[in-house]
């Protein structure tokens, strides 16, 4: 199983179980040997200049990363870590949530954007976690997908950090924007091949660690405006395909 780091200190590790690896329902596409080697590579530097990165939002439960990431949408990390401390006190359990209302919800998430369709989607999430799936937020893709307000991103976030589960690669604005920069994926591609791109390319046992690291690197250095790749050794060596390198 992949190193993992939790969001938030003290939160538990995975439970230990020994899972098979989901399988993967869609065909991912050939990639050469080269572009394995080079994407190697890029894991490896990245992994020298990153080794501490994980998932930066705040959770001690799966559910609680869920709620985090549906809230995370259009919204900052920060700004979502700044809410849910309140958040997470008055609805401790799913079954809370599920109790509530939207209505009940929305004060505690009013700085986020969207909060009242965030608010919606966590109460039916939230409620079909406790009548579906017995108060246990669901380890498969397939179930999660099935949640209001999970799409495929924030499913592989919840797979990857609360169970270690690599069932798909998270692509989130930075990581489109790196993958690109980087000559991972072409100028155009959108998210669903990106994901599929970088699947075919990395090993899959690392497809979530990677993730964080592509997005610290991403918060960190290789910012979508305003920095040049001439700035930090990774965009020197990789970021043959970056605006921001040209002229």
């Amino acid at each position: 199983m992949a190193r993992r780091r939790e969001g938030k200190a003290g939160a538990p590790e995975p439970d230990g179980r020994d899972e098979p690896l989901p399988a993967i329902s869609f065909e991912l596409p050939r990639v050469s040997a080269a572009k394995q080697r080079r994407a190697l590579a890029l894991l490896l530097a990245l992994e020298l200049h990153y080794p501490e990165a994980h998932c930066e939002l705040h959770y001690a439960e799966p559910h609680e990363l869920l709620i985090a990431t549906i809230l995370s949408a259009q919204a900052t990390d920060a700004g979502v870590n700044k809410v849910t401390p309140g958040l997470f006190a008055r609805f401790p359990r799913p079954e809370d949530y599920a109790a509530a209302t939207p209505e009940q919800i929305e004060p505690f998430v009013r700085s986020i954007g969207l909060f009242r369709n965030k608010s919606r989607a966590i109460h039916a999430a939230m409620t079909e976690v406790v009548a579906r799936f017995g108060s246990e937020v669901p380890r498969t893709m397939e179930d999660l997908l099935t949640l209001r307000g999970v799409a495929r991103k924030t499913a592989n976030v919840v797979l990857g950090n609360a169970f270690g589960i690599n069932a798909g690669f998270v692509v989130d604005t930075h990581v489109q924007r790196l993958a690109r920069r980087f000559g991972l994926v072409e100028e155009g591609t959108s998210v669903a091949q990106a994901e599929r791109t970088l699947m075919a390319l990395f090993p899959r046992e690392r497809w979530c660690d990677l993730s964080h690291m592509l997005i610290w690197h991403g918060r960190r250095a290789c910012k979508a405006r305003g920095t040049a790749c001439a700035d930090h050794p990774i965009c020197r060596r990789f970021g043959e395909c970056c605006e921001l390198s040209r002229g």
